[in-house]
């Protein structure tokens, strides 16, 4: 599938020039961030949760103790979850306030999560959640043993319904306040890692992993050029 079909809940109203349905825009979203925001209702009452995910191919893993309240929520016939991935890449500083913005990328999902119940496959989603995070780290650590694998339930959710979103322009100013006398432009936003802090039980033969030294994670968009949009 390299495009997401649009549905009445996934059609872009506002500004849909900043949309799109195409895969490879979802994916890059999707996989350079690994934190999500979960909705879902429990006991009649609405809720969103922040969590670790992954993305496998066409779907979204996400997991938890068997006992986690959102994630059986999300297993409910007929309840329908939403999923949102943002990064924020720059403020947008306008000479006047109602111009304020921000340059961002998102990803909204929706759908039915269900349990992943085949072993092989749980066992890649929970590959695929320690990759996404920290990409080679699987090979160092001690896998999930039998009674760990038992407590951890895995969901998924098919990346089948949803759009992606993006703002990547300057400030866009009325002509009117053009000479407000005040400074504008944009304030890019970077997230950076490390240096890693080794643990004090680690043994001090045990040295830094590469993948750890150089981590990072995906191209940043702080710095834009003004583009027409009204």
């Amino acid at each position: 599938m390299t495009e997401l079909a649009p549905t009445p809940r996934t059609r872009l109203k506002r500004r849909p020039q900043r949309g799109s349905y195409d895969r490879e825009v979802v994916n890059a979203i999707l996989d350079e961030g690994f934190l999500c925001h979960v909705a879902f209702t429990l006991d009649g009452q609405p809720g969103v949760i922040p969590t670790v995910f992954a993305r496998g191919a066409d779907w979204i893993y996400l997991h938890g103790a068997r006992a986690n309240r959102m994630l059986n929520a999300l297993l409910v016939p007929g309840s329908d979850t939403c999923v949102s991935v943002t990064h924020i890449d720059a403020l947008v500083l306008a000479r006047s306030a109602f111009h304020h913005s921000v340059n961002y990328r998102c990803v909204i999902l929706y759908g039915q999560a269900e349990e992943v119940t085949d072993p092989d496959e749980k066992l890649e989603a929970l590959r695929l959640v320690v990759e996404h995070t920290t990409p080679g780290r699987w090979k160092d650590v001690r896998w999930p043993n039998a009674d760990e694998f038992k407590q951890t339930l895995v969901v998924k959710l098919p990346i089948s319904e949803g759009s992606a979103k993006v703002r990547a322009l300057g400030v866009l100013d009325d002509e009117a306040d053009m000479n407000q006398g005040c400074w504008a432009g944009i304030l890019p936003l970077r997230t950076t890692y490390g240096p890693a802090e080794r643990d004090p039980a680690l043994p001090a033969n045990i040295p830094l992993p590469a993948y750890i030294e150089r981590y990072a994670r995906g191209a940043r968009r702080g710095s834009s050029s003004v583009a027409s949009e009204r």
